[in-house]
């Protein structure tokens, strides 16, 4: 966050007609004079040191009143938000473009993290040249650090992008009751979670594709004597490219206030040392009482080696790490008021399976989670962690479940297990509910069995973030399980203390806290408006292209509105509303002897013109879109929900009122 040197003199003025305005220099020249006067009592003709001056400014409160006048104007989209005496449940990110001023806490340790650009970045020497006001590809940096999250601005994709920002973490103690004070250098060097750096590039399409995933740890610049450290830090590819060099990330970092007295460069190797010790131990541990477990269950029934059971997990950068660490209790705020809003929220964040280069079937990767909320789509482990997470910060007794759906197509999706037994399916990806109801195979022929609604098909096991069962019952069918994990005969679990290990928050080095979630910063009626006019043009250049004329009707258009919001209604709490009341207010405006024909249609994108693409290919819109007809008169409303991350709901109904002439 380099100024230009006409900048760097315009804050300099600033900062001198500031201090001017406030009489900084009156204010010391009377404190020199009573110090002075003071020491010649004391101690004779001694020289007053620059040090028993500053001491005499801090005392009688003048560097805290001028600390408290400083501030720092930052950009919204790079800094987040300012952090207080508790960390925020959530980041409220606003227009990219904004400025504000954010006041710096003289009692609070910051680390000032510089990005300096990037080098080397050769996947994108070839980029192409964008015409003016073209989109073009972009990258952007995401970081989070102790319930933090910061974006930068986009930059180009290039070999060398100018990723220029600058990001302010506070620094906080843990401690019930210390969390006020400013960290010294013993508390800082005991603070192991490190700075989670996420590249995203975004294509001209608004496709969006983790590039790196690095875990920065900060704990050098406490050796420093300057109170600043310059790092270049090499960021790896993901999944099967997790050992190959995307680019050189230049950053510098620095402690704002220094430190008084810094630490020997030794002791902070010996601190980073002794945690990576244990926490390979630990794993280590874990691994050997996984292993033994392993083979007792096989023991138990040799059919049980088919079973879907999931221990481990690769994440982005191909690290292994147990599952019951990608799973923990998430809360959102006020950014999501129910369970099934929660579900409906994961459900609108894209999926896709894991790229994978050439054949070979699924490539296996679990992103954590500040990747998976960066990328803004993942596969479907990914919405199961998510969800999973989100219901057990709503208090329920909720588990991922590992299995198949139909065409023994591995699977992953949630349960929820109430206090009378009753259990839940919830499908991540779609929001669907499904309860289960089991069969009982010993039960005479003519006794009706229920029909499964769910499309899963086997099960091997169910974790969360504190437990872990394995289904040793003697079918693997999901409508023959009987949920019943106190019994030992059809779930074998793992040690409690065992998970608790190696996937607790701060048991290990390697597992961070979860990101909080950003509030979302889509204006949903100029969003709906905007989407609307473009595809009125959209829908009347292809009937102009038709030989068909175009009339509006307005207000048809604004009553297709309650219709969309119950949509969407329905999909959150699974009850229908409010549809008598939009069918006798469209009863009233069709006039008799005339049809009215209507085609909703949900999207989880805001680019019309795909939006369009994609309803033309349904003969009901084609044929509303495309109607002929005496008096036709045609109608189209937009309606976009929006919820936490931006991820949004955008419901279109086209809908058109003719008579027919035969």
């Amino acid at each position: 966050m380099s100024l230009p040197p006409e900048k760097a003199l315009e804050l300099k003025q600033i900062i001198h007609n500031h201090l001017t305005k406030i009489d900084i220099h009156g204010k010391i020249r009377d404190v020199l004079a009573e110090t002075v006067h003071e020491d010649m009592e004391r101690a004779g003709h001694q020289n007053l040191s620059e040090e028993d001056l500053m001491k005499a400014l801090r005392r009688r409160g003048i560097i805290d009143d001028v600390m408290k006048e400083v501030r720092f104007v930052e950009e919204v989209s790079g800094r987040g938000a300012a952090s207080t005496s508790k960390p925020s449940t959530h980041f409220v990110d606003k227009d990219p473009t904004e400025l504000r001023k954010t006041n710096i806490d003289p009692t609070r340790r910051y680390l000032y993290l510089q990005v300096l650009g990037g080098k080397a970045f050769l996947e994108y020497l070839q980029e192409p040249q964008n015409l003016p006001g073209q989109p073009c590809s972009t990258l952007t940096l995401y970081l989070h650090f102790r319930n933090q999250r910061f974006r930068s601005k986009p930059v180009p994709c290039s070999c060398e992008p100018d990723l220029q920002e600058g990001f302010l973490l506070e620094i906080h103690k843990d401690i019930l009751g210390e969390g006020s004070k400013m960290a010294d250098a013993t508390t800082m060097l005991s603070i192991s979670d490190p700075v989670h750096m996420v590249l995203i590039k975004t294509d001209s399409s608004s496709d969006t594709t983790l590039v790196s995933s690095y875990f920065l740890d900060w704990r050098s610049v406490l050796s420093s004597p300057k109170g600043s450290t310059a790092l270049a830090l090499e960021l790896l590819g993901v999944s099967t490219e997790s050992r190959v060099s995307v680019g050189i990330l230049n950053v510098k970092l620095e402690l704002f206030p220094g430190l008084s007295r810094t630490l020997t460069e030794e002791i902070v190797q010996t601190q980073q040392t002794l945690e990576r010790q244990k926490t390979s131990e630990k794993e280590r541990l874990f691994l050997v009482y996984a292993k033994q477990w392993w083979r007792e269950f096989l023991q138990i029934r040799p059919s049980n080696n088919t079973k879907l059971v999931k221990i481990f997990a690769q994440d982005e950068n191909g690290v292994n790490r147990p599952v019951c660490s990608y799973v923990r209790k998430l809360r959102a705020g006020r950014l999501l008021d129910t369970p099934r809003q929660a579900a409906r929220f994961v459900s609108l964040l894209g999926y896709e399976r894991a790229p994978v280069v050439g054949g070979g079937g699924k490539q296996e990767q679990w992103c954590t989670l500040l990747a998976f909320l960066c990328r803004n789509k993942g596969d479907c482990e990914d919405h199961a962690n998510l969800l999973c997470s989100l219901l057990l910060g709503f208090g329920l007794d909720a588990y991922i479940c590992v299995g198949t759906k139909s065409k023994a197509v591995p699977h992953t999706w949630v349960m929820t297990i109430g206090i009378n037994g009753t259990v839940v399916f919830w499908e991540s990806l779609t929001a669907h509910r499904y309860i289960f109801k089991p069969v009982n195979p010993d039960d005479p022929p003519l006794v009706q069995q229920p029909k499964p609604a769910y499309p899963y098909k086997t099960i091997g096991c169910v974790f969360n973030h504190q437990s872990f069962y394995a289904n040793c019952q003697p079918s693997d069918a999901v409508e023959l399980c009987v949920f019943d994990f106190s019994n030992e005969s059809r779930w074998k679990a793992m040690s409690e203390e065992a998970i608790k290990s190696v996937c607790a928050p701060g048991s290990t080095a390697s597992i961070c806290d979860f990101p909080p979630l950003w509030a979302p910063i889509i204006d949903c009626a100029a969003t709906s408006n905007e989407i609307e006019q473009e595809l009125r043009y959209l829908l009347a250049e292809h009937r102009k292209d038709l030989d068909l004329s175009t009339v509006w009707d307005d207000n048809l258009s604004y009553l297709l509105s309650p219709a969309l919001f119950a949509y969407e209604m329905e999909r959150i709490s699974g009850v229908s509303s409010g549809n008598e009341e939009f069918q006798d207010a469209i009863r009233k405006v069709v006039p008799d002897g005339h049809t009215f024909k209507a085609f909703p249609i949900h999207f989880l994108h805001r680019n019309s013109r795909r939006a369009f693409a994609t309803c033309l290919r349904s003969p009901f819109c084609e044929e509303i879109v495309c109607c002929r007809g005496d008096h036709v008169r045609i109608a189209v409303r937009v309606r976009t929900f929006s919820y936490a991350e931006s991820a949004c709901a955008v419901w279109i109904m086209f809908a058109c009122i003719y008579r027919s002439v035969l």
